[in-house]
Protein backbone atom coordinates (compact mmCIF):
# COMPACT_ATOMS: atom_id res chain seq x y z
CA UNK A 1 0.00 0.00 0.00
CA UNK A 2 0.98 3.41 -0.83
CA UNK A 3 0.14 6.09 0.76
CA UNK A 4 1.08 9.80 -1.03
CA UNK A 5 0.83 12.86 0.87
CA UNK A 6 1.57 15.55 -1.06
CA UNK A 7 3.35 18.64 1.26
CA UNK A 8 1.41 22.46 -0.03
CA UNK A 9 -2.08 21.00 0.07
CA UNK A 10 -1.34 19.79 4.20
CA UNK A 11 0.68 23.39 5.27
CA UNK A 12 -2.75 25.22 3.67
CA UNK A 13 -4.67 23.15 5.77
CA UNK A 14 -3.00 23.78 8.58
CA UNK A 15 -2.91 27.55 7.82
CA UNK A 16 -6.76 27.58 7.61
CA UNK A 17 -7.25 26.39 10.53
CA UNK A 18 -4.96 28.61 12.23
CA UNK A 19 -6.56 31.46 10.69
CA UNK A 20 -10.08 29.77 12.03
CA UNK A 21 -8.76 29.70 15.52
CA UNK A 22 -6.68 32.98 15.77
CA UNK A 23 -7.38 35.44 13.39
CA UNK A 24 -5.78 38.28 15.30
CA UNK A 25 -2.42 36.71 13.78
CA UNK A 26 -3.54 36.36 10.07
CA UNK A 27 -0.44 38.48 8.61
CA UNK A 28 2.20 35.92 10.19
CA UNK A 29 0.24 32.65 9.18
CA UNK A 30 -0.16 34.41 5.57
CA UNK A 31 4.09 35.30 5.93
CA UNK A 32 4.43 31.94 7.42
CA UNK A 33 2.41 30.43 4.72
CA UNK A 34 4.39 31.92 1.98
CA UNK A 35 7.97 31.23 3.14
CA UNK A 36 7.18 27.51 3.46
CA UNK A 37 5.31 27.56 -0.27
CA UNK A 38 8.40 29.15 -1.59
CA UNK A 39 10.92 26.55 0.19
CA UNK A 40 9.07 23.81 -0.65
CA UNK A 41 9.16 25.17 -4.57
CA UNK A 42 12.55 26.10 -4.38
CA UNK A 43 13.72 23.00 -3.06
CA UNK A 44 11.81 20.61 -4.66
CA UNK A 45 10.06 18.80 -2.16
CA UNK A 46 6.31 19.03 -2.96
CA UNK A 47 5.77 15.67 -2.88
CA UNK A 48 6.71 13.07 0.27
CA UNK A 49 6.24 9.13 -0.38
CA UNK A 50 5.62 7.07 2.50
CA UNK A 51 5.83 3.67 1.50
Amino acid sequence: MNIHLSLTPLISLVAGILILLMPKLLNLIVAIYLILIGLVGLFGAGALHLH
